[in-house]
């Protein structure tokens, strides 16, 4: 910021009685934050608002007997779904289930795929 604020300076003083050149520098700078903003934006503001909203509509499609792919790479089966909590059950053993956030699913297959008919 200093910087731009030096440069402003600079082009004013060396413009002596022309105002326009130094005005003209103000809105070239303006121009300049505003692209920069802009290509903020669209590359990587955007992106990742269009990730997480896929993200929520995933987990808001999440129902009891979903397999499901945790963030640390595990496999279950969805038991039981409350607000933001989620038993699992992983493996065979029926005695091994564990109570997750839903923020830790990072993949989910329905029931309903695995069955051919």
């Amino acid at each position: 910021m200093s910087t731009a604020l030096s440069i402003l300076a600079g082009a004013q003083s060396s413009s002596g009685s022309n105002n326009g050149s130094g005005m003209q520098s103000i809105i070239m700078i303006v121009g300049y934050v505003i692209i920069l903003g802009a290509f903020m934006y669209f590359l990587m503001i955007r992106p990742q608002r269009k990730q997480q909203t896929q993200m929520n509509n995933l987990l808001a499609s999440l129902e009891t007997g979903d397999s499901i792919l945790t963030t640390s790479g595990f496999y279950g089966v969805v038991i039981d779904i409350n607000d933001d909590v989620v038993i699992v059950e992983f493996g065979n053993n029926k005695n091994c289930r564990i109570p997750m956030q839903k923020s830790a699913i990072v993949d989910i297959e329905k029931a309903e795929d695995g069955i051919e008919k």
